[in-house]
């Protein structure tokens, strides 16, 4: 969707009734204005290692996650990834990219199977210019998405591990960015570990000191957080 030739843009679609129940947005809309924006719509599958945005191409839609896992992340020179955050379903990202027509400053990348959507940078700003709802959820996202850089700024700093791993959990926890989670993250320990930065072995201690604690439960596919202030702390 963001690349023309790209295998994500060649899979797109119209979204079913279901994947429009998780457009958080969508809600905030006048019956008109939720009309346009439903036929501007598209969804695509995003395989494992797809990507959705590239640094330094411009961007051509505004992008959410539906279903699935994301990463945000950029490759330093010396060709160490950097991660700024996984991207988990009910989030929309890139606001910023779009209200600016800049050229994208990182990489989104797909960590596994997923429904990603997309709505034209164009249709993007007709709602900015006539919805007052969507301003305000723009206005929300860009003001939460701050928060959580300067978090992730602070996390990258800690060095207990134990702590980057709780701190990480919590912000794809976030009820703002990512109403669609709830309190069961759909995640794999390898999954956690790229996004943290940790091998797989240590991100599992991780998780076996934040359940003794009470802070998360480990089931089956995935995490239940327990208690999200406590997990915020770290």
């Amino acid at each position: 969707m963001a690349l023309i030739d790209s295998p994500l843009h060649q899979r797109r679609r119209a979204p079913l009734q279901a994947e429009l129940a998780v457009v958080p947005w969508l809600q905030k809309l006048q019956p008109a204005e939720r009309e346009r924006a439903v036929e501007m719509l598209q969804v695509s599958q995003a395989e494992p290692g797809d990507y959705i945005c590239r640094l330094g191409r411009a961007p051509t839609y505004w992008f959410g996650v539906v279903e699935g896992l994301l990463k945000m992340s950029t490759d330093s020179d010396r060709g160490q990834t950097v991660t700024y955050a996984g991207l988990a379903p009910g989030g929309w990202f890139g606001e910023g990219t779009v209200l600016k027509r800049e050229p994208y400053r990182y990489n989104i990348q797909a960590l596994r199977r997923s429904v990603v959507a997309g709505l034209p940078i164009d249709s993007f700003h007709w709602l900015l210019d006539h919805s007052i709802g969507f301003n305000r959820f723009v206005m929300s996202q860009l003001s939460e998405r701050l928060s959580q850089f300067i978090v992730a700024v602070e996390t990258d700093r800690l060095t207990n591990p134990d702590a980057r791993v709780a701190r990480t959990l919590a912000a794809l926890f976030n009820p703002v960015l990512y109403p669609a989670v709830g309190d069961m993250l759909r995640i794999t320990q390898q999954e956690l570990a790229y996004l943290v930065g940790l091998s797989r072995q240590r991100v599992n201690q991780a998780l076996s000191t934040l359940q003794a604690r009470g802070l998360i439960s480990i089931e089956y596919g995935g995490l239940r957080v327990l208690d999200l202030a406590a997990l915020r702390e770290g």
